[in-house]
């Protein structure tokens, strides 16, 4: 009987880590829809070559290896994401027209469930390790999008994964030495934007649960007055596809008031979801008796405010977080 692996044992054991490495290919590549293609190619690509996988690294690791290559090349031909604060521009007049460019690939949030942030186990468990929710932090994954594809597929597989430097070579095809000069350029430049990545994100407090609560009721009631007192003084507002992103308290409720289609109390609905390791709403607008879908809303909290939201607009993403197009106007009753 021949103990040559099988195609069979390939699915069986590599399945299970289809999280982990959309997870991988999200960090990399700061989009879902881009990960979750380069997922499956990594999985075609692995099934084709696994006779020939003869057990040096764990597969966990090969598979790493051949999903990292596969992210390497698809960025040879793609741009960097951003978000508005990463194109270069001063903040924004809240009252100034706003400039939509959908010519931009446009920096996307991803749901908790696809990469399993969050999720509970062993410790040291690889699958809990790398699905934390430190490391796919918004503001973490746009600072990544800085970083030249290789700088960034090195830091990922040092600080993220803590693969040691020997594997991170021979996955990037380039020296030990090389691989320790790029990760201090890396993570130099990550410091000067981003939260560390040793840096906890802790359950919300009672105090930070009760901010969302008041949070979601000043949008859905319209009380832009009480909207003010939520922010930190310095938080910031951006809304991909709009160029445009906007910085204090004063300025966002302007911005809501002059900008936002909704006009009264029940026009906004917002549904709880999670997001990037994050507080995150489904935003849906009132039209014709119902609901649509509007946009995604992902928090970053700082303490008991809010210090940056992002708003998404892509209609896709609505499918992304299996969530309806629509609503009943049912939905919107009265708390």
């Amino acid at each position: 009987m021949s103990d040559k692996p099988t195609n069979d044992d390939f699915l069986r054991q590599a399945d299970p880590m289809r999280r982990e490495l959309l997870a991988h290919c999200y960090r990399m590549m700061g989009s879902v829809h881009d990960a979750e293609d380069l997922v499956q190619e990594t999985y075609l690509r692995a099934w084709r070559a696994y006779d020939g996988f003869e057990g040096r690294s764990s597969l966990r690791t090969w598979m790493y290896r051949i999903a990292t290559t596969t992210c390497l090349t698809a960025l040879e031909s793609r741009g960097r994401r951003p978000l508005p604060t990463g194109l270069g521009a001063p903040s924004a007049e809240a009252t100034a027209p706003l400039a939509r460019d959908d010519e931009v690939p446009w920096l996307e949030p991803v749901p908790d469930s696809l990469v399993g942030a969050g999720a509970s186990g062993p410790a040291g468990d690889p699958a809990t390790i790398v699905t934390a929710r430190e490391s796919i932090r918004l503001a973490l994954i746009a600072a990544l999008q800085h970083l030249p594809p290789r700088q960034r597929a090195v830091l990922v597989l040092r600080d993220v994964l803590k693969w040691k430097a020997a594997e991170v070579a021979e996955a990037v095809g380039v020296s030990t030495a090389a691989v320790n000069s790029i990760l201090q350029r890396a993570r130099a430049q990550l410091n000067e934007a981003a939260p560390s990545l040793d840096d906890p994100v802790e359950p919300l407090t009672e105090e930070q649960r009760a901010l969302l609560d008041r949070y979601v009721a000043a949008f859905e009631n319209y009380d832009v007055d009480d909207l003010v007192h939520l922010f930190t003084k310095d938080a910031v507002w951006e809304m991909p596809p709009f160029t445009g992103w906007y910085q204090g308290p004063e300025t966002i409720a302007q911005l809501t008031r002059t900008q936002c289609p909704a006009q009264r109390a029940g026009d906004l609905k917002l549904v709880p979801v999670a997001a990037n390791g994050q507080p995150a709403f489904a935003v849906y607008l009132r039209e014709d008796g119902g609901y649509r879908q509007f946009a995604i809303m992902v928090l970053t909290l700082a303490g008991g405010a809010v210090g940056h939201v992002g708003m998404f607009f892509e209609e896709g993403l609505f499918e992304t977080f299996e969530l309806p197009a629509t609503l009943p106007a049912e939905a919107s009753a009265a708390k």
